[in-house]
C-alpha cells in the first residue's frame, strides 16, 4: 500500500461508523457502468502504449485516484460485512 492510499485508508476509517449492512453490501458491489469501464479500458491501453495525450493523462490519473478511493471504501465495507454478519 502506498503512502497515499495508507493515508486515505486512515482518513476513511470513520466512514465505517456510518455503514449499515445494506449500505455496506451496496458499496462492496459497486462497479463502473459499461460506458465508464470502456473508457477506462481505452485509457489504460493507451497508457500502456505511451500514447495518452496530456488531457487523457490527467483524466486517467484522476480515474486511478477515484478507483483507489473506491477500492479502500469497498475493502472497509467487506470488512464491516464480515464483522457484522449473522453466523
Amino acid at each position: 500500500m502506498s503512502m497515499d492510499t495508507a493515508y486515505l485508508d486512515r482518513i476513511l476509517d470513520p466512514v465505517v461508523e456510518c455503514l449499515t449492512p445494506q449500505i455496506a453490501l451496496r458499496l462492496a458491489e459497486l462497479r463502473a457502468d459499461p460506458e465508464t469501464q470502456d473508457r477506462l479500458d481505452d485509457l489504460a491501453a493507451k497508457a500502456n502504449q505511451g500514447e495518452l495525450t496530456p488531457e487523457e493523462d490527467t483524466e486517467y490519473k484522476q480515474a486511478i485516484n477515484a478507483i483507489d478511493l473506491l477500492a479502500i471504501l469497498q475493502a472497509k465495507a467487506r470488512a464491516y460485512l464480515q464483522t457484522h454478519s449473522s453466523a
